[in-house]
């Protein structure tokens, strides 16, 4: 077996052309797969982690009918939080959230708007909201800050005063004026046409339910752990009039719209499979082609066909394996690059993406599942593909390939 692996090793490189145009379509193969399948994964990361940080966390703790009726008096006593041991090292953390509808008023423009009362500093790290800011001061104590698109349809600016009207708690009418002091442009569409966020303080003052929250939202380790950890806080939450959901639960068209995609992007995978696969075996049939009359040599000096075909199978795998390892070493820094800097998109694409409610940049995901699943998959798309040339050499006949 060693003197195949020896003489398949010199034959890969004695005609080095022929070699990289193989190694080179089987590189080229992996290096697309692996791009298209970790844009599609970053696109589903990204969507997940936004829709977790800014409405949901990968788990929530809510009033035990607050999902199914998301109203104020659904709310819950921040106090019963601090009796809870939710310390645990697959929890980052967790920011206490009040949220309602209110209508917005500046002038004569009036427009619905979603009210979140939030910890500030807290959700500085839990949403990064404090990077939304394009225009004005993140700190504040009494005022509000406001979506940019929300701010552009009543045609407010930092220092104006913004009117709200709604219902607070048990059915009170709640009103009240606010400065704006902040401007915020977010990622999510649906967030930056109508999102106004206050001091959690200045929300349940204005909703007249003092030391209310509607949820407690928990970011994780992992988005894909929810089932664990809510089995443990189930446990922790026993007892109390309190539930906790996962994302999953709590945002089903996102899971569904994702196991679309997926499915959808499995078809492209495939259509790419099948390019790539004709592809491939042009070059294994050029590969043949070019090497019928050195073949029936070594067949006319004694080597049997089986052996002619264990060698060549050992130059094929070599191949491949060579192609793959290119493909991969391709793939790498190219996917570590976009996914530490997102492409964003501008004009037409942009606004086509903001159009269907997703942002406009084409995130890659960092995760080496990618690299091993379009690895192996090419590398066994090759493998099986190589049954041609094994049975090329097993019809072989001596005299017409010497007259090759």
């Amino acid at each position: 077996m060693i003197l195949y692996i020896k003489l398949a090793w010199r034959n890969v490189w004695r005609s080095k052309k022929r070699t990289w145009i193989t190694a080179s379509s089987i590189a080229f193969s992996v290096f697309f797969a692996c791009l298209m399948q970790s844009s599609q994964l970053g696109s589903y990361e990204n969507m997940i982690d936004n829709s977790a940080r800014f409405f949901t966390g990968h788990l929530g703790i809510h009033q035990v009918d607050f999902w199914e009726d998301q109203i104020i008096d659904n709310s819950f006593d921040q106090q019963a939080l601090f009796e809870l041991d939710l310390t645990n090292p697959s929890i980052l953390m967790g920011v206490p959230r009040l949220s309602s509808f209110a209508l917005a008023s500046h002038g004569d423009r009036t427009k619905g708007a979603a009210l979140f009362g939030v910890s500030l500093e807290e959700e500085a790290a839990f949403s990064y909201l404090e990077r939304k800011l394009i225009e004005g001061d993140y700190n504040t104590e009494s005022g509000v800050l406001m979506a940019a698109g929300l701010a552009a349809n009543l045609n407010l600016n930092v220092g104006d005063t913004l009117v709200l009207m709604g219902q607070g708690y048990h059915g009170v009418n709640a009103a009240g004026k606010y400065s704006v002091t902040g401007i915020l442009k977010f990622p999510i569409p649906a967030l930056n046409q109508g999102a106004i966020y206050l001091p959690l303080e200045t929300l349940q003052e204005f909703l007249s339910a003092p030391n209310m929250i509607s949820s407690y939202s928990i970011l994780l380790e992992d988005s894909q752990d929810t089932e664990g950890m809510k089995a443990h806080i189930e446990t922790i939450l026993k007892g109390k009039e309190l539930g906790v959901m996962t994302w999953q639960e709590m945002l089903p068209d996102l899971v569904s719209s994702i196991e679309l995609d997926y499915y959808g992007g499995w078809v492209i995978l495939i259509i790419l499979y099948v390019v790539i696969g004709f592809g491939i075996f042009g070059t294994f049939l050029m590969m043949i082609k070019e090497r019928t009359y050195e073949l029936g040599i070594l067949n006319a000096i004694g080597m049997t066909k089986r052996r002619v075909q264990i060698m060549v199978a050992i130059e094929i795998f070599l191949l491949i394996f060579l192609g793959v390892l290119m493909g991969v070493l391709m793939a790498t820094p190219i996917i570590l690059y976009f996914w530490s800097n997102p492409i964003l998109l501008s004009g037409d694409a942009a606004l086509a993406m903001e159009k269907f409610g997703y942002e406009p940049i084409i995130p890659f995901a960092l995760n080496f599942k990618i690299f091993y699943n379009q690895g192996i998959s090419i590398f066994i798309i090759a493998l099986f593909l190589a049954i041609y040339p094994m049975l090329a050499i097993k019809q072989l006949k001596i005299i017409k390939a010497l007259k090759e």
